[in-house]
């Protein structure tokens, strides 16, 4: 069992940066590929990005790419989310996800534990 804590959330105004965290609990977060997830109003749940368990493969959705950078600490049991040039549309409540496998997947379904979300507003 992994439980996740997203924290860092808040209101920016665009240009502006914010840091997610999720803090997870369990011994076995090393051995989880995390994801990074948004969710805006009246939309599907989209994927922002993932890091593999290992921390060493990265990738991301199109529409944050060159703007965020995910990162990980297997001794803090932590994933961050480093969101750089924020823009209005990427206003949404952020979820963190873990999946029992080396490597990250884009698919929401994939994933294996869920936090409960972080708001991000950004402001124009």
């Amino acid at each position: 069992q992994v439980q996740l804590v997203e924290s860092g959330g808040g209101l920016v105004q665009a240009g502006g940066s914010l840091r997610l965290s999720c803090a997870a609990s369990g011994r076995t977060f090393s051995s989880c590929a995390m994801g990074w997830f948004r969710q805006g109003p009246g939309k599907e749940r989209e994927f922002v990005g993932g890091i593999s368990w290992s921390g060493g493969v990265t990738n991301y959705g199109d529409s944050v790419k060159g703007r965020f950078t995910i990162s990980r600490d297997n001794a803090k049991n932590t994933v961050y989310l480093q969101m750089n040039s924020l823009k209005p549309e990427d206003t949404a409540v952020y979820y963190c996800a873990a999946r029992w496998s080396a490597g990250t997947d884009y698919i929401p379904r994939q994933y294996d534990y869920w936090g409960q979300g972080t708001q991000v507003t950004v402001s124009s």
